[in-house]
C-alpha cells in the first residue's frame, strides 16, 4: 500500500464525509486530510494551498450536489488550473441521472486528471481501488 500525501472530501454531507473518512482508515494511510462543505470552499482551498507552495491532494472526494458551487462547477474550475500532476478524482454521488454521467464523461475527456464516477455507497474493495494514485 502507497502512503498518499494528501486527500480531500469535498461534500456537504457529514454522513459521507464521515462514512468516507472511516472507510479510508480501512484502506489506505495518508498524511493530510482536507475537508470543504462546497466547490467553493475547495477551490479557495486549493488555490492556497498552490499559493503557499503545499501539495495539492493526489486524490480528491467529489460530491456533485452542494450549495454555492457544485461538484460540476468545481470541475469547471479545477481543470483550469496548471497543475502537472495527474489528481485522482473521484465522483461521489448517488445520481442515477444520464445528465450526470454525460458531464462526467465530458470533464474527463477535458483534462489529463483522473476522474471516475461511484455510485454511493462505496464498498471496502471499490476504496482500494479509487484511491491508487501513481
Amino acid at each position: 500500500m502507497k502512503k498518499i500525501n494528501s486527500i480531500c472530501i469535498i461534500d456537504d454531507d457529514p454522513i459521507t464525509v464521515f462514512g468516507i473518512q472511516k472507510m479510508l482508515g480501512l484502506v489506505t494511510e495518508y498524511e493530510q486530510l482536507y475537508k470543504f462543505v462546497n466547490g467553493k470552499a475547495a477551490i479557495d482551498g486549493i488555490t492556497d494551498m498552490l499559493n503557499n507552495n503545499t501539495p495539492l491532494p493526489q486524490v480528491i472526494f467529489l460530491d456533485i450536489n452542494m450549495p454555492i458551487m457544485d461538484g460540476w462547477q468545481f470541475l469547471e474550475e479545477f481543470i483550469k488550473i496548471p497543475i502537472k500532476e495527474t489528481v485522482r478524482i473521484n465522483i461521489v454521488t448517488s445520481s442515477i441521472d444520464d445528465f450526470d454521467r454525460n458531464n462526467w464523461k465530458h470533464y474527463k475527456e477535458q483534462t489529463h486528471h483522473l476522474i471516475t464516477f461511484n455510485n454511493k455507497p462505496i464498498k471496502k474493495e471499490e476504496m482500494e481501488q479509487i484511491t491508487k494514485v501513481a
